[in-house]
């Protein structure tokens, strides 16, 4: 596997090996060993799997108490996956890190605990599987605003307006925390 930081630097992109021949594939996509000297000393207590249809986006989502780490790839089609980091004590307080995720590159994003996160279905569907370090709590999960201009995520423009769930159409603005 290959480790990649981004421009925030806890958010990692991981590349696995993959295995094919005319028969299919194989690739290891968690690793406690590996991804531990990796910087990535996770244990995952909860695994979600969201089916999403074309121009879906969830999101941004965090929680203010119990935030969850998250382990995140995609088994069928694509997204635009976005981590904002939202912990005030942080360098990279305010910024964002967008990644294609796809069931043909088969990369998986790290996103710690403390950032806000969504994507953004860009294939007719696409299937989000994901790993979480805490349980869900919705008494303390929040939104900010997929379109909030200081964040100013550049989320891709050929899809147009994304279809929203009443929870996420309600975010509020990132300044407004």
């Amino acid at each position: 596997m290959e480790f990649v930081p981004t421009r925030i630097p806890d958010v990692i992109l991981i590349k696995p090996r993959v295995f094919g021949d005319e028969r299919g594939f194989f690739l290891e996509t968690w690793q406690e060993k590996k991804f531990a000297e990796a910087g990535i000393d996770a244990r995952f207590v909860q695994d979600n799997h969201s089916h999403s249809t074309k121009n879906v986006l969830r999101g941004l989502h965090y929680q203010i108490k119990q935030p969850q780490g998250k382990l995140v790839r995609v088994t069928s089609g694509a997204v635009f996956d976005v981590a904002v980091d939202i912990r005030r004590s942080s360098p990279t307080f305010g910024q964002w890190v967008g990644v294609e995720l796809s069931a043909e590159n088969h990369h998986m994003l790290w996103v710690p605990p403390g950032l806000a996160h969504g994507y953004l279905t860009l294939s007719e569907q696409a299937d989000f599987i994901y790993k979480c370090t805490d349980y869900w709590a919705p008494e303390h999960e929040r939104t900010i605003i997929w379109n909030d201009p200081t964040l100013a995520i550049g989320w891709p423009t050929q899809i147009g307006e994304p279809q929203l769930s009443s929870k996420d159409s309600a975010g509020k603005r990132f300044n407004s925390r």
